[in-house]
């Protein structure tokens, strides 16, 4: 009968670890390590202190940045005709397996525009860009690493080239159609299983840096932050617009997926907030540029609102005065091994970039598309006009890109305001669901006090 009760209790110890070892956030980095986050709780408060990691403002600004002046002025600005319609390439072959991910949803499917809804003005290439030497550095100094500013006189017309950041073609219009963002918003659409997580698994696996490690220079973490960022805003996108019943076709918040996917990871949270204003630094970077671009769609009362609506973010006294230099870019790159790393990374992005034709859901793949696109578009804006190189080529941004770019930025600021205002109601509400390392610990050592007495 001993014997029995110190089996039974030692089963009962095993299980007790087994189920704080599910409590205990486990992140999976490059090639299959594991790294016990033992304190990736977020605290009671999800707001957190002091400056973002490599960035240039504090969490609290951010927040009441995003409320007062970003969000509101990106809502209106993405629900405009110039950046509802966006173009892709749907229909593509998966470059490193067949793709077989299918979602069970019809919110899965994509609705396509038909010729005459999307603006005239989008149907008509451009085939002239800017002159060589038509953009140069208003600082002045050839041998900074990075440009800071972009000549006042860059924007001509749209230009049709290539992004080397990405892996589609953006010049080649076959097989391109347009897209309402309003008519397909992002949300949960059913994909899930194997087919979804080996996307993710690829992109991290084989794409980004091993994070964190002693021996990655900054421009490698970057990487895996600007990924990680993404995939967090990704996750809280699907978390606010849940299909909460399938046979009412109720939909609402999902704040358990929200915990458990971002917000119980503090990394997690703090990379949105970077990834944020990354995208928002090259925005403010390309000020002069997007506010002399023409957002022609034919619908003059519109584009003139959309012009407006762009002053209005671009030369925001209040953005101005509390961030004015959101991420500094200009300490990326240097020495003897920056034109290599630059290479580097560029080729993992493009990569990343490439697998988005391997989602196997319609609107994943339209969203995965649009925000990678802007995404690369930021990294364009950032880095393209760089030493010695912005002597010899200017930065071209196409349409496409811009409303990439804006569309992205909208989303980031989506889901810091939805953590904003639902971040203590989810960890609230995932309180008493995990169990306190503290009361196992005390629990784990009366039991093994009892065995030993025993």
């Amino acid at each position: 009968m001993k014997w029995r009760w110190v089996i039974g209790a030692f089963t009962t110890i095993l299980i007790a670890i087994a189920l704080a070892s599910r409590s205990t956030p486990m992140i999976p980095f490059k090639f299959g390590h594991i790294i016990s986050k033992s304190s990736c709780h977020c605290p009671q408060e999800h707001r957190y202190n002091g400056i973002v990691e490599d960035c240039c403002c504090d969490y609290e600004t951010v927040d009441h940045l995003n409320e007062e002046v970003l969000h509101p002025l990106l809502q209106d600005l993405v629900k405009t005709p110039f950046f509802r319609y966006f173009k892709v390439k749907l229909w593509c072959n998966c470059p490193f397996w067949p793709d077989d991910g299918m979602c069970r949803l019809r919110d899965c499917s994509v609705c396509e525009c038909p010729e005459s809804e999307f603006p005239e003005s989008f149907k008509k290439p451009y085939h002239h860009g800017l002159p060589s030497d038509d953009l140069n550095c208003q600082e002045g100094k050839p041998e900074a690493t990075v440009d800071r500013t972009l000549d006042s006189k860059a924007f001509r017309d749209w230009p049709e080239t290539d992004n080397p950041w990405t892996y589609d073609d953006e010049t080649d219009n076959s097989e391109m159609t347009y897209v309402n963002l309003q008519l397909n918003p992002e949300r949960y659409t059913g994909y899930t299983g194997p087919s979804a997580r080996r996307i993710w698994d690829a992109v991290y696996s084989e794409n980004c840096p091993k994070y964190p490690a002693e021996e990655l220079c900054q421009e490698e973490k970057i990487l895996y932050k600007l990924i990680s960022g993404l995939h967090s805003s990704i996750s809280i996108h699907i978390a606010s617009d849940y299909l909460l019943d399938e046979a009412t076709n109720l939909w609402g918040h999902n704040l358990d997926l929200l915990y458990d996917r971002v917000l119980r990871y503090q990394n997690r949270v703090q990379n949105l907030y970077f990834t944020f204003l990354f995208v928002l630094r090259a925005v403010t970077k390309a000020t002069d540029y997007l506010e002399q671009a023409e957002y022609n769609t034919g619908n003059p009362t519109e584009d003139l609102k959309t012009e407006s609506l762009m002053r209005q973010l671009l030369y925001n006294p209040k953005l101005q005065a509390a961030c004015p230099l959101p991420f500094d870019e200009a300490r990326l790159w240097k020495g003897q091994r920056g034109p290599e790393l630059k290479q580097k990374i560029q080729a993992q992005f493009k990569n990343i970039s490439a697998l988005m034709d391997c989602v196997g859901c319609e609107k994943c793949r339209l969203w995965g598309k649009l925000q990678v696109l802007g995404l690369g578009t930021a990294l364009k804006i950032l880095f393209s006009v760089n030493g010695e190189e912005h002597l010899h080529r200017t930065l071209e941004v196409q349409r496409n890109e811009v409303i990439a770019l804006m569309n992205l930025l909208n989303r980031l600021s989506e889901s810091l305001k939805f953590v904003h205002e639902m971040g203590a109601a989810a960890e609230k509400q995932s309180e008493g669901k995990i169990i306190s390392p503290t009361r196992l610990n005390s629990l784990v050592q009366r039991m093994l006090a009892s065995i030993v007495k025993t």
